[in-house]
């Protein structure tokens, strides 16, 4: 068997321009040197191309590749820059948008509230960075490739390595390995496909292709950035009337559909459209947004931002009505009732039936009941102490969080412990569950404080976990309290449970903050913004 790893343009869209293999070729152990094809835009799930160096081993490999002297054609996205494009996004946000859900008359309830509240929130992109890299092997031979590879698609990985190599598909057998880890980046298979080519470059020999984390991290399909801006009228009383959100970010679409800025029914799904709010005035716009790189799935999916900023707006409106949190988010959200998803202009519904599993407003409640009641929700804290609330339904799961922080003088945060109340119907395997959940809770900690991969000069700046920070034990909440909600039986369907931990942990992790600190937090990662606290 040999060994490869691949030096790809660093701007998505590059191509090669040169290059001189002569040094790496002096390498100990390096066998030959490969030009692999790149593909045009959109990216779809093919290899990004540029020059590989097989070796006899992988440190030979990476080596080789180092010894490299290449020059690239950066091409059309070479200007991105994730500051400049923050602010194109929030240009977009303050000017009216494509209407995707409109009742009543929002502008004219603005227009006549006794109070009205604006506000902007930001994510970054964000990489899967599994533990294990992508990695894939690959032979030839007898007209049939077979291949090894850490694949969350088995079958799209057999699909477009037969089309890639002129084979029909009954011809190529795909071999699932263990995982190392995925969260939707190890579905899509370029790692795989170019294991099968560079096979093929080499008379059908073994090839394994091995990324390093900094070819993860400098090339991966990247959650989407997006700038949220949401606006609301409230009355002399502190009851909302009315609710705008504007949304904008690129879309899953563009990696697919050239000239895509428009966000899917999918994304639209997850947090946006369907806001279960009993509010007379409410409308919801999608902007424009241009992807200057490749943009893929990442768990939890829109999920993230959606909740991160329509529950940390909630806890705002209910400062800005005076009126406790839970309370004026029990009120928001109305009393016991179930709605069709569609009546919202959910027309996805988590790819469920919208009969079996309408929008439950009676289990929302139970789970924002329970978790504050098991975290103690009014208990009085020390100074620099604070309880945050968030609430949100996805992958037709409903889960709340209370999270509480503690901010020393020197900006340090701790969270000595996070309640989640959890209701996804039956509970088939109850500890299962408490796992899932479990490391949610900790992998939206991460994202909260720490996840960014930024842009500059069209290249991702992030190398390795130096720069993209995971939390430590430190940083990880002292204490998990899981509450699940069981179903009172199996006429009711089954819910997710692996991704809906995740949304409500960073808007209530900055709602906590702002009861600890009266600083609020609309841009993520929270990072050093309490340094000064």
């Amino acid at each position: 068997m040999l060994y490869a790893v691949i030096a790809r343009p660093p701007v998505f869209g590059g191509r090669l321009k040169s290059y001189d293999a002569s040094a790496a070729l002096t390498v100990k152990g390096v066998v030959k040197v490969v030009e692999l094809p790149g593909s045009p835009p959109p990216a779809e799930f093919n290899p990004l191309g540029g020059v590989a160096v097989i070796a006899t081993n992988t440190w030979a490999a990476i080596q080789g590749r180092a010894a490299l002297k290449i020059e690239w054609d950066a091409g059309p996205h070479a200007g991105y820059d994730s500051s400049a494009y923050q602010a194109e996004l929030e240009a977009a946000a303050r000017q009216p948008a494509k209407v995707v859900r409109q009742q009543g008359d929002v502008g004219a309830a603005l227009k006549s509230a006794a109070k009205r509240v604006e506000a902007e929130y930001y994510v970054p992109h964000l990489a899967q960075a599994p533990m294990e890299p992508p990695a894939a092997t690959a032979r030839i031979g007898n007209g049939r490739c077979e291949v090894w590879a850490c694949t969350q698609a088995p079958q799209l990985s057999r699909e477009k390595v037969a089309k890639w190599l002129k084979l029909t598909e009954d011809k190529v057998t795909v071999h699932v390995t263990l995982l190392g880890g995925g969260f939707g980046r190890k579905s899509m298979p370029d790692y795989v496909i170019e294991a099968a080519l560079l096979s093929q470059a080499m008379a059908g020999k073994p090839v394994k292709v091995t990324w390093t984390r900094e070819d993860d991290l400098h090339h991966s399909y990247y959650h989407t950035v997006t700038l949220d801006r949401l606006e609301a009228g409230l009355s002399a009383e502190g009851k909302p009337l009315s609710w705008l959100h504007r949304s904008a970010s690129p879309s899953i679409s563009s990696t697919f559909v050239a000239g895509s800025k428009l966000p899917m029914p999918v994304e639209l799904g997850m947090g946006v459209i369907n806001v279960p709010f009993a509010i007379e005035h409410l409308r919801i716009e999608t902007a424009e947004a241009e992807a200057h790189t490749r943009i893929g799935w990442f768990r939890s999916v829109s999920n993230i931002p959606h909740a991160f900023a329509v529950q940390s707006f909630v806890a705002e409106l209910a400062v800005a009505a005076g009126q406790d949190h839970r309370d004026f988010l029990l009120a928001l959200i109305g009393p016991p009732r179930k709605i069709d998803p569609r009546a919202l202009g959910d027309n996805w519904n988590h790819g469920e039936s919208p009969e079996r599993y309408p929008i439950d407003i009676g289990r929302l409640r139970r789970v924002i009941e329970t978790a504050t009641r098991e975290a103690g929700w009014g208990r009085a804290l020390p100074k620099g102490q604070g309880l945050g609330l968030a609430a949100h339904y996805s992958f037709v799961t409903y889960v709340a969080v209370v999270a509480e922080v503690a901010v020393g003088a020197d900006g340090k945060l701790n969270i000595p412990r996070i309640d989640i109340a959890v209701d996804c119907g039956p509970q088939v395997n109850p500890e299962r569950i408490r796992s899932q959940i479990e490391g949610a809770c900790n992998m939206g900690v991460t994202l909260a404080l720490y996840g960014e991969i930024s842009f500059k000069n069209g290249a991702a700046q992030q190398d390795n976990f130096h720069a993209y920070q995971l939390a430590r034990i430190d940083d990880a909440p002292r204490e998990i309290r899981v509450h699940l909600l069981p179903a009172g039986d199996f006429d009711v369907p089954l819910g997710g449970v692996g991704e809906p931990g995740v949304p409500p942990i960073a808007p209530a992790l900055c709602n906590a903050i702002f009861a600890a600190t009266g600083r609020r937090i609309r841009h993520l990662p929270i990072k050093d913004q309490l340094e000064s606290v």
